[in-house]
């Protein structure tokens, strides 16, 4: 039996060997080349526009970590990064300057963070030495108003370049029969009189009080309208107040701080002064020396950088203070605490031969 052999045609080009086949392989592997080559130049130019535009993925802001080394406070680290210390104790979540140890890992803010602005009210950026009583007092309104505004657990977190949210219409407007203030921890008359427009002697006069240092928390005072009313015989002053020059005031029963020039107070802070066993002295004094920052020491304690020291008598100095938090009663061993923008704004305001009158 005859076997008969069957042959499929044979297509032009589907032999790898013929003509045909080679030039459209070679066709393939040159668009091949092309796309990637143009793949590669699509990236080339995207990364030129970054770089163009500022926006290198490798160099964007982003919060550093800084291990805490022995001896460092937060202090000295926010110096050494150009930020403060309310900012480091916000990107951490610190309630308590003093509790660092060496080897955390703290997140240092970068620079330049801003707060986002709300949609109403103005924006001030604060400016160095500033705090929020003293813009309160520009703006018309309240450091607590702006606090509550800008979502800040104290009125004493801010920091040069914070941008702030000026509430509109935050100010109390006075009632025609007088308004009633309920007294608040580390308030005194002078600084209600600051809030509602007129001086501490019209509030005493309008609540029968002796003098105007007896005010306690949660006491009810009736605020006078129309402004300070001429006394017939007004109330002796604890101390012989100046009648030109700056000076500073402070009260040690009211736990506060009033820096004048002249007769015209321009700023208030609460302090904390000696306890019952160190007390801080009474007296006139003038400031005698001024440092950045020095280390403090004594019998129980050693704190390192303390900030904006101002020498009035002896070793007593007024300084800003980072170690507590409880300002309006007696914590120090005799020298006047501040708060760390308070007592920055005192150095860069009072010059040595300031006068320092402290008081009962």
């Amino acid at each position: 039996m005859r076997t008969r052999v069957l042959r499929m045609p044979t297509c032009a080009g589907s032999s790898p060997s013929a003509p045909g086949a080679r030039s459209t392989l070679e066709s393939w592997v040159r668009g091949a080349a092309m796309r990637t080559k143009l793949r590669a130049l699509a990236v080339l130019a995207l990364l030129a526009a970054q770089l163009v535009a500022g926006v290198c993925p490798a160099e964007a802001a982003s919060p550093s970590v800084h291990v805490v080394q022995r001896g460092e406070t937060l202090y000295s680290i926010a110096r050494r990064y150009g930020t403060t210390v309310e900012a480091l104790m916000r990107a951490n979540g610190l309630t308590d300057p003093t509790r660092i140890y060496a080897g955390q890992r703290l997140v240092v803010p970068a620079p330049g963070t801003a707060q986002p602005a709300a949609p109403s009210g103005n924006v001030h950026i604060v400016q160095r030495g500033e705090n929020l009583f003293r813009i309160a007092l520009r703006y018309g309104t309240t450091a607590q108003a702006i606090a509550r505004a800008n979502n800040l657990r104290s009125t004493s977190l801010v920091y040069a370049g914070q941008r702030l949210i000026i509430p509109t219409g935050a100010a109390q407007p006075a009632a025609p029969s007088g308004n009633v203030h309920i007294v608040q921890r580390g308030e005194n008359l002078f600084r209600i009189a600051l809030r509602y427009g007129t001086t501490a002697q019209a509030i005493a006069r309008a609540n029968n009080l002796p003098s105007t240092s007896l005010v306690y928390v949660g006491q009810r005072l009736i605020i006078p309208t129309g402004g300070a009313q001429p006394a017939a015989k007004p109330a002796p002053a604890p101390v012989q107040a100046p009648t030109s020059g700056k000076w500073i005031d402070v009260n040690l029963t009211t736990q506060s701080l009033v820096a004048y020039e002249g007769q015209r107070p321009v700023y208030w802070a609460t302090v904390s002064t000696g306890r019952a066993r160190t007390p801080t002295p009474t007296g006139r004094y003038r400031i005698y020396k001024k440092l950045r920052s020095t280390t403090m020491s004594g019998p129980g304690y050693r704190f390192r950088d303390v900030p904006h020291v101002m020498y009035f008598h002896g070793n007593y100095t007024l300084h800003g203070t980072y170690w507590h938090s409880n300002f309006g009663r007696p914590m120090s061993h005799g020298c006047v605490n501040l708060r760390l923008a308070d007592a920055q704004w005192l150095y860069e305001w009072a010059p040595v031969g300031t006068l320092v009158v402290i008081h009962r």
